[in-house]
């Protein structure tokens, strides 16, 4: 029997597997010249890229959502025209559509390899997941698969190879390189596949006995049976397998339990998303209602969410106009921009339209738990004139008889006047973090002027101090507090959110996926865990 050999790499998804060891073949174009006119070779392209579309629609269909999401990122990179035309340039210099699609992809992967970020890094691969299909295509070759209960052993592994092997039979995998941010490694956690990263090379030969002790960031080749017991006997006293995720909570490393919910634009995205998958609603935005002037409609929409929701919060923001958004045609004139009449400005300026809809709310939060967000909240008169209102109307419909419940009422902090004296504001119940508008009034730099848009970019570390002094002054009043800005919604900035202190995070449903790997990857502090390797 072969000696053990032992090897340290970081865990990507905790557990013990034990399998033959499967060794990923590298790809190569095996059409080294044009075969075919410019033309011809061009079409081969096309046709290519087009199939591998239908294959990865198909794929996304029967997957999961978070599945279906990666799948998606890969769609929309299939479909940017930029890809095919770097291949057709090495067409008509001579290369057949195989090597030149082979050659132009390498060159692309390459660049993002040397990326300083290790979020884009571990993008590459799915590059070569988009690669390796086109020229599938191509070539007629079929994609690798391998044996169930196999632990594949390679430099990374595509996500949609991933979502195509049958994992039921039990294998693990391990990685040269790697890491626990791709998103092969965030499929890993959510189906308990063991996967170990970053080992760096090292022999093994295919159908070699392989340990996969990620646990520990463990790899041994050739184990023996008391090494494998060993290691299975401490996964019973391991932290749990994965991160735990019910209704939408994740823990991070460190057993801190993070909070993600949904920003939902308007009702139809809700049938994209799985409920249990988030924790509710964080930010359902009304400005699509913006030109309804019907409350039954408003009530309908509101009860549609409630009911997706089932007991988890749906948070329903106010009305949000003016600024840029000018769709409702009152008040929101060019001279009423960003800094003018908008927000809570507005709707308190125009009461009849903040009664329809506080109507509409407090009918809708008899049936479900409903928070209302109130937008562009500066003083807390502001605020508490727009609790009154929901006080009198809902005074109103009690003397007809109409069921209603007062919902928590919370505010958007995304003025810096508001933002430094929460304090001030006791009467709200809980505040979620605007970080669009926040940047651009801390930075003064308005967020659809292209002219000023790097200083606006630069208002992050303003946006995180003053988040974190919001976040100290929100605990010390005892009132929930999170985000709900394109900020959250960015992995290069989670870590620092974490740091100030943020424990519920709602993003944009693409990226909920994205999001949720990247807490399950952390300590609460914002370090990542291979960080601590």
């Amino acid at each position: 029997m072969a000696e053990a050999l032992e090897i340290t790499g970081v865990s990507a998804s905790p557990g013990v597997g034990v399998g033959p060891a499967h060794l990923a073949a590298d790809v190569m174009a095996e059409v080294p010249a044009l075969l075919d006119t410019v033309a011809a070779e061009g079409d081969k392209l096309r046709h290519a890229v087009a199939t591998a579309l239908v294959e990865l629609e198909a794929l996304a269909a029967r997957s999961d959502e978070e599945s279906a999401g990666i799948l998606d990122f890969q769609i929309e990179m299939l479909l940017d025209p930029a890809l095919v035309e770097m291949a057709e340039r090495r067409i008509i210099a001579g290369h057949g559509a195989a090597l030149a699609w082979f050659g132009a992809l390498n060159d692309y992967i390459g660049d993002i390899e040397q990326a300083p970020d290790e979020q884009l890094r571990a993008r590459a691969v799915d590059i070569v997941d988009i690669r390796n299909r086109v020229l599938s295509a191509l070539t007629g070759r079929p994609l690798e698969d391998f044996a169930p209960g196999s632990v594949f052993v390679g430099k990374d592994l595509e996500p949609s190879l991933f979502l195509q092997h049958d994992w039921t039979a039990g294998g693990g995998i391990i990685l040269f390189e790697g890491s626990v941010s791709s998103h092969v490694a965030m499929l890993a956690r959510s189906r308990s596949v063991p996967m170990v990263v970053a080992t760096g090379r090292f022999e093994v030969a295919n159908g070699v006995g392989v340990l996969v002790d990620a646990n520990d960031g463990r790899v041994v080749v050739a184990p023996e049976d008391q090494q494998i017991h060993e290691a299975r006997s401490r996964t019973n006293e391991a932290r749990p397998p994965a991160p735990s995720r019910t209704g939408g909570v994740i823990e991070t490393v460190d057993g801190v339990a993070i909070r993600l919910s949904a920003i939902v634009n308007d009702p139809f995205e809700l049938k994209s998303i799985d409920p249990s998958s988030v924790a509710g609603i964080g930010l359902m935005r009304t400005e699509f209602l913006g030109n309804v002037f019907d409350q039954e409609t408003h009530y309908d929409i509101y009860r549609q969410a409630l009911d997706w929701a089932g007991d988890a919060p749906v948070i329903m923001r106010m009305l949000d106009l003016g600024g840029d958004k000018k769709e409702l045609g009152v008040g929101a004139k060019e001279s009423e921009a960003f800094m003018g009449r908008r927000g809570i400005r507005l709707l308190l300026a125009l009461p009849e339209i903040a009664r329809l809809q506080a109507r509409a709310l407090l009918r809708a939060a008899a049936h479900g738990n409903l928070g209302v967000l109130l937008p562009m909240v500066t003083v807390p008169e502001e605020f508490d004139a727009m609790r009154a209102i929901f006080e009198e109307e809902s005074a109103a419909l009690g003397r007809r008889g109409v069921q209603t419940r007062m919902p928590e009422i919370g505010m958007m902090v995304e003025v810096p006047a508001a933002a430094l004296t929460l304090d001030r504001f006791s009467r709200s119940d809980f505040f979620s973090f605007g970080t669009n508008d926040l940047a651009q009034y801390l930075a003064a730099a308005a967020r659809d002027d292209q002219s000023v848009a790097a200083l606006y970019a630069a208002a992050t570390p303003a946006v995180l101090r003053v988040i974190a002094q919001g976040v100290a002054l929100a605990e010390a009043m005892k009132k929930p507090i999170g985000i709900c800005g394109e900020m959250a919604s960015d992995p290069r900035h989670v870590p620092a959110l974490m740091a100030a202190g943020l424990r519920h995070f709602s993003v944009a449903t693409n990226r909920l996926a994205t999001i949720r790997s990247t807490i399950g990857g952390m300590y609460s502090d914002g370090r990542a865990a291979a960080e601590m390797k």
